[in-house]
């Protein structure tokens, strides 16, 4: 099973979930007694946010917040205990190329900060985490075990990650700024 930017999947069943990532940020969450295992992978959605916001409670969060909510729902739909929860992080890599220099962040540190900040605020422990540089990963999580496999993306055969990942990001800033965005169409 290969979970795409944007996607999540839930199970009971024994098998492996896996995931390309640069800067976006894959959460694999496990409830180990009810046997239930899932991951998602997101991107957030805006080019840059000041270090001093809470990602929580900001734009900045709204797709990783969605995310989580959304794999959470369907494993308690399985029969996991949002307080048994166990979470094991990976991406959020400057694959990119932007860098923070000054009091902003670039989407890997966004991406970073956002999950570090949810999983804390839900105290929900993280078991494993592997965040930030300047390299892809691929992951696969074994949803019998619990056990993540990552392996780097060597820089030279990365450039389709950065090639998608920047048509994903551009398309969602686009998305975002267009004048219709935010604005109400009633229908009679």
């Amino acid at each position: 099973m290969t979970v795409a930017p944007g996607e999540q999947h839930a199970t009971r069943d024994a098998t492996v979930i896996s995931t390309l990532l640069g800067s976006c940020v894959a959460v694999c969450l496990y409830d180990e007694a009810g046997k239930v295992a899932g991951m998602n992978h997101f991107l957030l959605a805006n080019r840059r946010y000041a270090r001093s916001l809470p990602l929580t409670a900001t734009e900045a969060g709204r797709y990783g917040l969605h995310a989580m909510e959304l794999l959470i729902n369907d494993m308690m739909k399985l029969g996991a205990s949002r307080a048994r929860l166990r979470a094991k992080v990976f991406g959020g890599a400057a694959v990119i190329g932007v860098q923070g220099r000054d009091n902003f962040l670039c989407v890997g540190e966004v991406n970073q900060r956002f999950i570090r900040e949810y999983l804390a605020t839900e105290g929900m422990p993280v078991m494993a985490s592997d965040l930030g540089g300047e390299q892809g990963r691929i992951i696969h999580f074994h949803t019998d075990t619990f056990q993540v496999f990552r392996r780097f993306i060597p820089r030279a055969q990365s450039e389709r990650l950065v090639r998608e990942e920047r048509e994903f990001w551009e398309e969602s800033i686009l998305r975002n700024e267009s004048p219709d965005s935010g604005k109400v169409t009633l229908f009679s």
